[in-house]
C-alpha cells in the first residue's frame, strides 16, 4: 500500500472509529436507561445491570458498523475533495481502483468483524442474556419481592409476605394463575429461599396449598409442615428455556431439530434468521461502494456535492428497506432466499459499475475532446493563413 493510500485509510478509519463509538455510546445509553428497572424495581446490583446492558453491545455494533463505515466514507471523500487533494489525484492520473483500494481494505475489515459478531458473538450474547433474565425472574422472591407489598408477574404469579426476619420470610401468600380458570394458592407461616444445584427453591413451613380445578366450584386444601416450591417452574414451563431463533447458535440453525415444536411452528423464522446472519457481512461493503460511487469523482468547489450525498443516503435507505423486505419474504417462502443475498450483491455490482464505467466515460470524453481540438484549427491559425 502506497503512502497516499495509507493516508486515505488513516482518515477513513479515524472517522469510522469516531462514528462507531459515538453512535454506539448514544444508543447504549438509551438502552441502559430502559433497564434501570433492574436496579430500582428488581433490586439487582450494578454488576448485573452492566452485564445485562453490556450483552446488548454486539447487536448494536452489528447494526451500527455498516452505517459508521458509510458515514466515514462520505466524510473522507468530502474532506479530500474539499482540500483539493482528490482533484490533484485525478489530475495526476490516479485510477479509481487505486483510490478505492484503502476503502476496500477498511470495508473488508468491517465485513470480517460484522461476520464474526453475527455468526458467533450476537447469538451467544442473546442466549446468555436470556439465561440471565430468566434467572432473575425465576428467583423473584429474592430480587423483586418487598416487605408488605403484593407483586404480580406477567405470567400470572402474585406474591406477598408480611415481614422479614433474618433470612426467613413471615406470613407468605403466593397465588399461581398461569393456567386460566385454575388457581393454586400457597399460604405459609414462614419460608426461606435456598439454592441447590443451581436451582432456586422456596421452602415453606406450616401452611397449606389450595387448588381449584377448571369448571368446578370445589377446591382442595392440603396442609403441610414443610413444602418446597421450585421457583424456576414459575418462569418457564417445566423449567426448560425455549430459545428463540435469534438466540440459537448458527450451528443449531444449520442443523435444527425438525421434530421440535417451535421449529415446526416457526420454520420460516429459523430460515430467515440463518440467511440474515450469512448475508449480514455484505452490507458494509454495499454501503461503502454506494458512498464511493456518489462522491468518488473529483469536483471543483463550485460543483455542489449536496445532491450526491442525498443520493447516497437515499440509496442506503432503499438498500435496507429492500433487505428487510427480502428477509420478511423468506419467512413465507424459501424462494425469497435469493433476494436476501441478491439485494446487497446487486447494490455492490451497480455501484462498482458506476465507479469504473464513470471513469471510463470521463476518459473517453477527454480523449474525444483532445482529438477534436487537434482536428479543428484555432482562430489564430486561420487569421495567419489569411
Amino acid at each position: 500500500m502506497t503512502l497516499i493510500e495509507r493516508y486515505i485509510l488513516k482518515i477513513t478509519f479515524s472517522a469510522f472509529a469516531a462514528c462507531l463509538v459515538a453512535l454506539t455510546g448514544v444508543i447504549w445509553i438509551t438502552q441502559a436507561l430502559r433497564e434501570l428497572d433492574l436496579l430500582t424495581g428488581k433490586g439487582q446490583t450494578l454488576f448485573i445491570f452492566f452485564t445485562v446492558t453490556g450483552l446488548s453491545l454486539p447487536a448494536l455494533i452489528n447494526v451500527i458498523s455498516p452505517v459508521a463505515l458509510f458515514l466515514a466514507t462520505l466524510y473522507a471523500l468530502n474532506k479530500l475533495n474539499g482540500d483539493s487533494e482528490l482533484i490533484v489525484m485525478s489530475a495526476a492520473g490516479m485510477p479509481p481502483r487505486r483510490l478505492l483500494r484503502p476503502f476496500l481494505v477498511l470495508a473488508a475489515f468491517v465485513c470480517f468483524v460484522v461476520g464474526i459478531i453475527t455468526v458467533y458473538l450476537m447469538p451467544a450474547s442473546f442466549q446468555e442474556l436470556r439465561n440471565l433474565v430468566t434467572k432473575i425472574r425465576a428467583d423473584f422472591v429474592a430480587t423483586m419481592a418487598k416487605e408488605g407489598q403484593f407483586i404480580t408477574l406477567d405470567n400470572g404469579i402474585t406474591f406477598h409476605y408480611r415481614e422479614r426476619q433474618g433470612d426467613a420470610l413471615l406470613g407468605i401468600f403466593m397465588q399461581d394463575q398461569r393456567v386460566k380458570d385454575k388457581a393454586v394458592v400457597y399460604l405459609a407461616e414462614r419460608g426461606q429461599t435456598i439454592e441447590t444445584n443451581g436451582q432456586a427453591y422456596l421452602v415453606l413451613e406450616k401452611g397449606s396449598v389450595q387448588r381449584k380445578e377448571p369448571n368446578s366450584r370445589d377446591s382442595s386444601i392440603v396442609a403441610f409442615e414443610r413444602y418446597a416450591v421450585d421457583l424456576a417452574a414459575f418462569n418457564e414451563e417445566n423449567g426448560d428455556i425455549v430459545y428463540k431463533p435469534r438466540e440459537r447458535s448458527t450451528t443449531q440453525l444449520l442443523f435444527p431439530d425438525k421434530n421440535e415444536f417451535l421449529y415446526q411452528y416457526q420454520e420460516g423464522r429459523f430460515r430467515a434468521e440463518l440467511h440474515d446472519r450469512l448475508s449480514a457481512w455484505l452490507y458494509p461493503l454495499a454501503m461503502m461502494t454506494i458512498a464511493f460511487a456518489a462522491l468518488g469523482e473529483a469536483r471543483t468547489t463550485r460543483q455542489g456535492r449536496g445532491l450526491a450525498i442525498a443520493a447516497a443516503v437515499l440509496g442506503v435507505v432503499v438498500l435496507r428497506i429492500a433487505g428487510f423486505a427480502a428477509s420478511s419474504a423468506v419467512v413465507r417462502t424459501p424462494a425469497a432466499v435469493v433476494g436476501v443475498y441478491g439485494v446487497p450483491l446487486l447494490a455492490i455490482a451497480l455501484s462498482l459499475l458506476m465507479i469504473f464505467q464513470g471513469a471510463a466515460m470521463r476518459s473517453l470524453r477527454a480523449r474525444a475532446g483532445a482529438l477534436l481540438g487537434s482536428l479543428v484549427p484555432s482562430r489564430g491559425n486561420r487569421f495567419q493563413k489569411a
